[in-house]
């Protein structure tokens, strides 16, 4: 794990440039954060584990703050709260950008969803589209959604952030693409931004175009992607 921190704190040298968002996620804030970096646009944050680890049973709360289960994510998150000057993420006073609960290739894993296929593989119509598929999702992912109802409950404003939009060998693309936007809605009803950036960088057929991912794995997006994502966050006015 790779943190991208570039923040300059209250305490530093004169002329030091505040950060502007604090950026917590799975490999998937990787992009954003180089992206940051390259563009000297000051944050604090980064990966701060796999995304497997940021669905379910993965943070404790302790009083307004949260403590990560992950001795070495807990580490992560209090160095970028020192960077920042504040002591827990009540405390926070620029937004949270967060990839947690979008690793919706996990959830996707083709084999876990054997059991709700009918005859000849496929689903039922309307399978993915229903309240049974919904509660399944939001039930994988209910820590994940805990968290950031927890971030907007202290008063945080909140960006999460998309996917790339690759489906690698082992996850099924329609339960994938399926449970990603019930992800996305879960968001939205907790007012949470959601940056989704599926019309710019895919093809016709929905998959991440070749210049938006990483050429050396079938999941991450590239510095291309990142690019994009930090345009969107400063359209917000992060």
């Amino acid at each position: 794990m790779t943190p991208y921190s570039t923040t300059t704190t209250p305490t530093d040298t004169a002329g030091a440039t505040a950060a502007r968002f604090l950026l917590l996620g799975d490999s998937h804030a990787g992009p954003i954060g180089r992206a940051a970096k390259a563009a000297g646009i000051s944050f604090s944050g980064g990966p701060v584990g796999a995304g497997r680890e940021f669905n379910a049973g993965f943070f404790d709360l302790r009083g307004k703050d949260v403590v990560f289960r992950g001795s070495e994510t807990d580490g992560l998150y209090r160095t970028f709260l020192d960077e920042l000057g504040v002591t827990g993420l009540d405390a926070l006073d620029v937004p949270l950008v967060c990839t947690f609960g979008f690793s919706a290739h996990f959830i996707a894993t083709t084999a876990n969803w054997d059991i709700y296929r009918v005859h000849g593989g496929g689903f039922a119509p309307g399978f993915l589209r229903s309240r049974l598929f919904d509660d399944l999702v939001r039930a994988a992912v209910r820590d994940a959604l805990a968290f950031y109802a927890h971030a907007r409950a202290v008063g945080l404003r909140v960006v999460s952030v998309m996917p790339p939009q690759r489906v690698p060998s082992m996850s099924d693309p329609s339960v994938f693409r399926a449970a990603q936007e019930t992800m996305r809605r879960a968001l939205v009803e907790l007012g949470v931004e959601v940056v989704d950036l599926r019309d710019r960088v895919t093809d016709e057929a929905g998959r991440q175009r070749p210049e938006f991912s990483e050429a050396t794995d079938e999941i991450h997006g590239s510095l291309a992607f990142g690019r994009l994502i930090l345009a969107d966050l400063l359209d917000r006015g992060l």
